[in-house]
Order: structure tokens, then sequence, then C-alpha cells
């Protein structure tokens, strides 16, 4: 993939230092060409200069002048897109000398508005707003939603509302964008709103660890493409990899700390991201089995299965529940993970007769009937009982949901579909949309990341996401057809996903580089339901200008 350029873009770009981001953003203010009011999407960024408190100064008196007034002007150029803009005539916005931003800075947008400051090189301010400023308000009676928000630009000032701070937030991502592309906000209003209501990354710090300076970096990217996601896959084989109180006998190092860890969970918050904690049971277990050998799994001959405990024994459920109970202060969002894919007991032949304690724990369990997938069936059901009485919403990957049993998966619990490698008949995304299940699209042909490329993965493109993939393309390459099952209503969004199978193939910098356009063109999508409106190299040239 090369050695990227992307931690260097990311640290002059993010905003890591409020001066280096507000000369950076703003030097590009006059100097950027034009085009109808806006950035030339194919037109490469300036170098960025050092950052100097004289060189803001410089650059916001050298846009303090209006430009001239000119015909009805056209949506900027962002990423992801606007999805409504009405344009009026008039010079636009950007900052000048005196521009502020104003908001109630002891009321909830308080953050937003520091952030954008910080970035444009503005001051804040309360009070109202006056020729010149960006103002921030929440309008709890706009529609569209809590990430809804509406932005106009008129009489020499631009104003951002919503009816939640998330909506405000992400209308400050347009802003700054807005700028970094065309110079200024075009005169007009912009209403705007996601398709999908989840969209994010899939992080495996597990098998490959990603320090907290790594983590940070693609949360603010990830911020600045509107996406509210991040899902931790820190537990399995090969290591467990966030402190522990109640069982710190299983992990490994190096980890997390839970002081680490809530750092992340603050910038998540700051910055409308939702970090998703997963402990994959029972199967990928590995790591737990290491300290407590007892709990591995095995058939009727003794052959051990790799990273599958013995479900049958108490002792495996106890471990698991505790950590569950252990972690769910610590992440506070609304989600949990609950893994449950690729348990290597259902993947032979015939699980009855190579597994007997798991029969008759089954039989025991649900009934003369019942067979071992009803045991792992019960497992799941059991854990997600814990996740709601722990105030979550429990998530699964699809290859954990089985038909035709006497015990059923709770509908309740979301299905996240990447499809399930193990088993060649693993079920079709319609079944579980027609069961009337909700649904989360990992499609591992698109959205997967898989270090080293083992099994036929290979890295995905941004272009092919960008151009063949859609929410609706739960599985393969074909969209589901039934168009009724796949509103967002049913599929409720995506996550890109980043899975460490061969943990030395990347380093963390060629992994911050190679999912750079593939996480661009997965915003765009689950933000937009349109067709994009740029060509992808276009979108690519756009994606660069940005430092997206």
């Amino acid at each position: 993939m090369g050695l990227p350029l992307r931690a260097t873009r990311a640290s002059c770009v993010r905003g890591l230092a409020a001066g280096a981001v507000g000369a950076l953003v703003l030097t590009t203010l006059g100097c950027q060409q034009t085009e109808g009011g806006q950035g030339a999407p194919g037109t490469r960024s300036p170098a960025r200069p050092s950052a100097h408190a004289t060189t803001a100064t410089s650059a916001r008196s050298s846009s303090a002048a209006p430009p001239p007034r000119t015909a009805a002007a056209v949506p900027p150029r962002t990423i992801p897109s606007v999805r409504d803009f009405t344009p009026a005539s008039g010079p636009g916005w950007r900052p000048g000398d005196g521009s502020r931003v104003v908001a109630d800075l002891k009321g909830p947008l308080a953050d937003e508005a520091r952030m954008i400051a910080a970035e444009l090189g503005l001051r804040t301010t309360s009070g109202p707003a006056r020729r010149g400023d960006l103002s921030l308000a929440l309008a709890p009676k706009e529609s569209g939603g809590g990430e809804a928000y509406t932005l106009k630009v008129a009489g020499g000032r631009a104003r951002i509302t919503g009816p939640a701070e998330a909506g405000v937030f992400y209308g400050t991502r347009t802003v700054k964008q807005a700028l970094r592309s065309g110079g200024r906000l075009p005169e007009g209003v912009i209403h705007d709103r996601p398709g999908r209501a989840q969209r994010g990354l899939n992080l495996d710090i597990a098998r490959k660890f990603y320090s907290v300076g790594w983590i940070e970096a693609r949360m603010r990217e990830m911020a600045d493409l509107k996406l509210n996601q991040l899902a931790l896959h820190f537990s399995d084989d090969q290591g467990f990899r966030i402190q522990s109180t109640s069982h710190p006998e299983i992990v490994s190092s190096p980890h997390l700390t839970k002081v680490q860890v809530r750092q992340i969970v603050a910038l998540g918050q700051r910055l409308h991201i939702t970090v998703i904690p997963e402990i994959d049971s029972p199967g990928h277990l590995g790591a737990v089995i290491r300290a407590h050998p007892q709990l591995q799994l095995r058939n009727a001959g003794g052959t051990t299965f790799q990273g599958s405990v013995d479900i049958s024994n108490p002792a495996a459920a106890r471990i698991v529940d505790d950590l569950m109970r252990e972690y769910a202060p610590l992440f506070p969002g609304r989600w949990w993970h609950l893994g449950a894919d690729e348990y290597l007991a259902l993947t032979v032949r015939d699980p009855q007769a190579s597994f007997p304690k798991l029969a008759a724990a089954a039989r025991r369990a649900y009934g003369p009937s019942a067979r071992v997938q009803d045991l792992v069936t019960g497992w799941l059901n059991d854990r997600a009982r814990l996740a709601r009485q722990l105030g979550k919403q429990p998530k699964a990957w699809n290859d954990g949901f089985f038909a035709g049993g006497v015990v059923q998966p709770a509908k309740y619990i979301e299905v996240e579909y990447w499809t399930g490698r193990l088993k060649e008949t693993a079920r079709q995304p319609e079944e579980y949309l027609r069961e009337g299940r909700k649904v989360v699209n990992l499609n591992d042909s698109f959205l997967y990341y898989v270090l080293g490329q083992p099994g036929g993965f290979t890295y995905p493109t941004g272009e092919r996401m960008y151009e063949d993939w859609s929410p609706a393309v739960l599985r393969g390459s074909t969209p589901v057809a039934d168009k009724s099952l796949t509103g967002p209503d049913r599929i409720l969004g995506a996550r890109f996903a980043i899975w460490g199978d061969r943990p030395e193939a990347q380093t963390p910098a060629q992994v911050a580089q190679g999912i750079r356009l593939p996480l661009a063109a997965l915003a765009q999508r689950v933000w937009d339901p349109g067709k994009p409106p740029l060509s992808w190299s276009d979108f690519t040239r756009l994606a660069e200008r940005l430092g997206v």
C-alpha cells in the first residue's frame, strides 16, 4: 500500500492544535481555484504551511472583503455530499476579521462551538450574531431527526440549527469542508440528514493492537465524514486487550487501560461517535481458554477446537457475564456486541455425535428434541438478556442465528450481516429480513479489510464500494431484490471492518492509509441514498483536497 502520508495529514488537518488548524483552513480560503463560487473538485490543495498566528491573521484579513455578488450558488463540495440545497444569489460566507462563532457557551452546544472555532481560528461568544458570524442553535421542532441540520447563509452570516447536538455538529463538519473545498459557504439553505442511522468502523484490536493515538486519529477522521459508530473487537483467540479487574488473568499485553478506554469514549462523545464493545462468544475466546483450559471445547475423541468454549460448563457463561457486567459502565453507549459467530461445534457434519456433552446439555435445558444448535442459541439469548438488563441493545453476527430449532434467537437482537465463511450454507440476508429482524451491513465482499488477505480476501477499494455497493447489497454484489425489506427501518446502516488475521502484514500507518478512501466511500453511500454526484476520480481528488 506504500507508506502513506495519512498520519502526517491527519495531524495537520484534524486540529490537534487549534492554531495549526485555524491556519491550515484559513490559508486556503483566498488561494484555492474556484468554479461557480466553490472549489474545483479536481484541484489539489496547496501545500500546508507551518501554523503561526500571523498566518491565520493574514488569511482572515485577505478574506474580509466580500466577493462580487454572483448568480445562484451551487452546493458545496463535501464528503458526504449534502442532500438538499436551495440556492440563492449572494456572496456566500467565509470568516473574515472580526468573525466569531456564536452560541450559548453555557448550553449544550458549547463543545461544538469551541471545536469549530478552534478549527477556523475564530473566537467564541454568546449573545446575538452579527454580520460575519457563524452561529449555532438548537431548534427542537425541526424535522429530520437528531442528526439532521439546516445551514443557512444569508446577509453575510451563516447559521446552523438542528433538533439535537449531533445534527448541529454535522453542520459544522459541512462548514469546515466547504471552506476547504471552495473557500466559502455558498449563499442559500442546506437541509441535510443521514440516509442510515448506523455508520461507522469496526476495529479488531484483539489480533492487532492499535495505540490510543492511532484510534483517536481515526475517530477524528470518522467525525469529519459524519460517521457515528466505532465498534471495538477486543477479545479473540490471539488476545484480550482491555484491562480487567474481575478476570485480570485473561488480559494480554499490550492492552488498553480503563483510563485509556474512558479517554476514547470521552472523545467519541465529543465527536458524536458511540463506542461499541464486543466480547465474542462462545467462539473466539482463545485468550480466556489459555487462562482457563478447563473451558476448552473437545469432541468425543478429545480433539480441541480453537477458541470455542464448552458451553455445557456453567463456568464459561459466568466468566463472560462477569466481563459484561464489569465493562457495561465503561461503555455508556447504547449497544453491546455479543459476537456469536463461528462456534466450531456447529461446523462438523454431525454435532450431536461429535459433541455428546453438548447434545445432552441441550436436551436437559430445552427438551428431548433439542440439538446442539439450540444450546448455542440459548447461550446467545442468555447473553442478550443480560445485555438488556445492563441497558444495552444487543447485536450479534448473522452466523449466530439459526433457523428450524427448538430455540429461536430473540427478535430484538440486531443482526450484523457479514456472511459466514465457515459454513457454505450460510443463510441469505433475505431470511433475516423476512423474519422481521433489523440488520446492519458488514458485507465481507466490500467492507472487510483483512490484514494479509487470507482465505480469498482482498483489500477492498473505495472505488468498488462507491460504484457498486449500497446498504441493500448485504451479500456478494447483488442487492436484496425486495425493496420493501431494504429501507432504513430494516437495514439500519453499515460499518467498514478492519480485521487483524495477519497482524504483521501492514503497519498501523499503512492500515490508516489503506482504509482512507474506503471510509470516505462508505460515508457517502450511507449518508445519501442516491447516486453519488461526482465521478470516482473527482471524488478522490476532493477527498485529497479535504484531507479526509
